[in-house]
């Protein structure tokens, strides 16, 4: 297969000049061979720059999340919550997140999750180890830490947990192991390929989603709207959030577009305004942060770090709160958030999961 792919690579390859994008079936193809290593390491290293350099374009990315969304293994659907018309009231959410993690910036997204499964809301995530380039926390071991080991389970697995307390981490390297060769080509190349912004946009689960796509770029919001609108993807809202993540800033403007089918609605929100701003709670380091998660988990805030944790969840899980139809406005998620928290109730939702992805 290789002299198939080369075709595909001299096309993007040629330059400004005489270069083409890929249309949706070749990138299809083309990202097949290259999670079943079906090209040569020399041309996916090539391919994986030269795409980098030319920059994706939404046809691309639909052809690449056709690819994975075909090899990879996903969560089935949960049959009461796959209603014919998208109602993004009743659809699980998908929380995307970068899957090179967190460095500078505490993560505040596992608290955003908890709170959802907490009001009910199915939340999915996804991820796997460290990853390069940047080498941040990755959400796998933050769930782990607060004593979820998410690495063994299966699709089936993952259903259960979702379906019995509303929430499941899909453990890539795990189900779905083809995508860990590409991480090496990442390391060796040094930079971000256009898999990262796929990482954003793809679903484990088998069934219809909303999506919540971080980003940093601008540019990268566009490739959202139009690789989305050719995979018939009407529900999704993007966050110019925290290291690309879903977690909305504190120390500057919060930027979100909401789409829902034809309907698009542009947001600034300001932390300040609702009492919560301040700076954006850094990484002292990732023991410190962890230890201050539990305590957040637990409900017991105690030191000026873990209140200025609990500000930055608040203010994320009370924007999704409100979002995902739990609270009739952002003010009232943002209490409907500092009281979940306050009373440990999380922690009860985590006993939930480690029962579910635990029974036989």
């Amino acid at each position: 297969m290789s002299h198939v792919f080369r075709t595909l690579l001299k096309k993007i390859a040629s330059g400004p000049h005489t270069g083409k994008h890929l249309t949706r079936s070749e990138a299809e193809s083309a990202m097949t061979m290259v999670l079943q290593a079906e090209a040569t390491p020399a041309q996916i290293g090539g391919f994986i720059v030269a795409h980098r350099m030319k920059r994706p374009v939404p046809q691309e990315l639909a052809g690449i999340l056709d690819a994975y969304d075909r090899l990879s293994s996903r969560i089935p659907p949960l049959d009461a919550r796959t209603p014919e018309a998208s109602d993004p009231a009743t659809l699980p959410i998908v929380l995307g997140c970068p899957y090179d993690g967190r460095a500078r910036t505490a993560p505040v997204t596992p608290i955003v999750a908890l709170l959802l499964a907490n009001a009910g809301v199915p939340v999915v995530m996804h991820g796997g180890d460290r990853m390069p380039t940047k080498y941040g926390l990755p959400m796998v071991e933050i769930w782990h830490a607060l004593g979820i080991d998410w690495t063994r389970c299966g699709v089936a697995r993952l259903h259960d947990a979702l379906d019995r307390a509303q929430l499941a981490f899909a453990y890539t390297p795990f189900i779905f192991p083809e995508t860990i060769a590409v991480a090496d080509y990442r390391d060796q190349i040094g930079k971000r390929p256009p898999l990262a912004t796929i990482e954003l946009m793809w679903s484990p689960y088998g069934g219809q989603v909303r999506h919540a796509c971080g980003f940093v770029h601008p540019p990268t919001e566009g490739f959202f709207q139009g690789a989305f609108a050719l995979r018939g993807q009407a529900e999704f809202m993007t966050i110019k959030g925290l290291e690309g993540s879903c977690d909305l800033p504190r120390s500057r403007t919060a930027i979100i577009g909401i789409y829902q089918g034809d309907q698009f609605e542009r947001l600034h929100l300001h932390a300040r305004d609702f009492g919560l701003g301040g700076v954006d709670t850094p990484m002292a380091s990732e023991a410190d942060y962890l230890a201050d998660l539990a305590m957040l988990v637990a409900g017991r805030i105690e030191t000026d770090r873990e209140r200025e944790l609990m500000k930055s969840a608040v203010w994320s899980g009370g924007f999704f709160l409100w979002q995902c139809g739990v609270c009739a406005d952002l003010k009232l998620g943002i209490a409907q958030a500092e009281q979940v928290i306050q009373q440990g109730l999380l922690a009860k939702t985590i006993t939930e999961i480690q029962a579910a992805i635990q029974a036989e």
